[in-house]
């Protein structure tokens, strides 16, 4: 067994997401979301799932935050629902909706708990889905405005915000898989959604400079898989960095710090992008203070012409997920190096990382070995990231709660605590227990 040490000032957190977790989503003056709307279409979510009650974290929120406080996380991420804070997108404000996040912020400060607030985790106000949603050009203003409000409200206790979650999965499960809200099959769609949330993340930087938060900073969250050629060939090794620099972080953060589309994206995809969008590139290439990883797994890419972008993913064989995703640590590895040889950010943090198993309750507990096991072999590669120059300064384990795991609603859980759909009642889980260890040590076995 060595000992694993992590930097003194390291932060350790938990993650969620308000539709998820929160429930209520209609409470207090809110409005819909387009996911309250995608999930209440029948045939959208598994078994009719909805986020209408999810954890009840609305109303259980202290509770929730005692746990945090118990478990010694030093750092919660957790998202803003923008319906609750303009139920129609813009215009007229929602009060009751910010009171909410105000109690929710000096509370978690009260537990001394950091927090990291991202803006935007998929809960588009459905009444701006009725005039484009994020294929409406407009929509960087209307998503700068309803930012820069919140900037104004909690900007003198927020210092870390993220602008947007995973805008891959936004644009291209949303728009071009239809399997998330809000459902659309269009290509051409996808990459306006691409472009348009890129417009809206730097008009956002922008205002959240003007707003001069003390020691504030903002990024982006971004999701990954590792893609390895499936053999040596060169079409194996060309279709893999074309998955790359279209699914993970290069296709954001080339335009965000390079202020152009990877040079496999303008050569394979220029027709989807939208008419002009060179005239905007400028305006993206707005700086920002960190990165933020999301990682869960990793696949071999096969050159494959029937293809969109020519190539197909193949299994390793190696242990998988509940959700049927393949477990590999070195992945994690190759993505955070990557990151930090190809752009260099100031800082990273690991703004999500976990897996769902297929969690059960015995004798009032919890026993997820497989977990403890995937988070250990993974803060492993976290940490050799570190100390091979990577400026990782935080890592957020996803998820702090069993919660509503969009179209597969309830039947994953990816928490380091259970969750009892039915009482509501929360049981820390072994991975939590050895996670709490974790944070107090600042380290771990292996």
């Amino acid at each position: 067994m060595s000992e694993k040490v992590f930097p003194k000032d390291f932060m350790w957190g938990a993650a969620t997401a308000s539709y998820q977790i929160e429930g209520s989503p209609l409470a207090d003056g809110a409005g819909p979301s387009i996911w309250h709307k995608f999930s209440h279409t029948p045939g959208n979510t598994y078994n009719g799932d909805t986020g209408d009650v999810a954890d009840d974290h609305y109303n259980k929120y202290k509770e929730d935050i005692a746990l945090m406080k118990d478990l010694g996380l030093n750092a919660y991420r957790f998202s803003i629902s923008w319906p609750r804070i303009f139920p129609y997108g813009k215009g007229k404000i929602n009060e009751k909706g910010v009171d909410f996040y105000n109690r929710l912020v000096d509370e978690l400060l009260k537990a001394d708990i950091t927090p990291f607030v991202t803006l935007y985790h998929w809960d588009l106000p459905a009444a701006l889905q009725d005039l484009g949603g994020w294929t409406n050009r407009d929509i960087a203003y209307w998503y700068t405005d309803y930012a820069d409000y919140m900037f104004q409200r909690l900007g003198d206790r927020v210092k870390n915000w993220i602008t947007l979650n995973e805008p891959w999965v936004m644009a291209f499960v949303g728009h071009f898989m239809g399997e998330h809200a809000p459902g659309m099959k269009d290509l051409y769609a996808s990459f306006s959604v691409v472009h348009n949330q890129l417009r809206a993340h730097s008009k956002t930087v922008k205002a959240f400079r003007e707003e001069n938060i003390k020691e504030g900073k903002i990024g982006i969250t971004l999701s990954n898989s590792s893609h390895d050629p499936a053999t040596n060939s060169q079409e194996d090794k060309d279709a893999a960095r074309l998955a790359h620099e279209w699914t993970n972080y290069p296709l954001f953060l080339n335009p965000i710090y390079k202020g152009e589309y990877p040079s496999g994206i303008k050569e394979y995809a220029s027709e989807f992008l939208p008419h002009n969008y060179e005239n905007d590139l400028e305006e993206i290439k707005e700086k920002i203070d960190f990165v933020g990883i999301n990682y869960y797994s990793g696949d071999l890419v096969k050159a494959d012409t029937k293809s969109f972008l020519g190539g197909k993913t193949v299994e390793r064989g190696l242990p998988k997920t509940e959700m049927g995703w393949e477990i590999y640590p070195e992945g994690f590895y190759k993505i955070l190096k990557g990151v930090q040889n190809e752009y260099n950010p100031k800082e990273v943090y690991v703004t999500e990382n976990g897996a769902a198993f297929d969690d059960k309750v015995v004798n009032q507990g919890v026993h997820d070995e497989d977990r403890i096991d995937y988070l250990k072999k993974h803060l492993e590669q976290a940490l050799r990231a570190i100390q091979n120059g990577v400026t990782l300064k935080g890592y957020f384990v996803w998820s702090l709660l069993d919660n509503f795991e969009w179209a597969w609603g309830y039947s994953k859980r990816f928490g380091i605590v259970y969750v009892d759909y039915k009482t509501q009642k929360r049981i820390i889980k072994d991975s939590g227990k050895w996670y709490s260890q974790v944070i107090k040590n600042n380290s771990f076995e292996f």
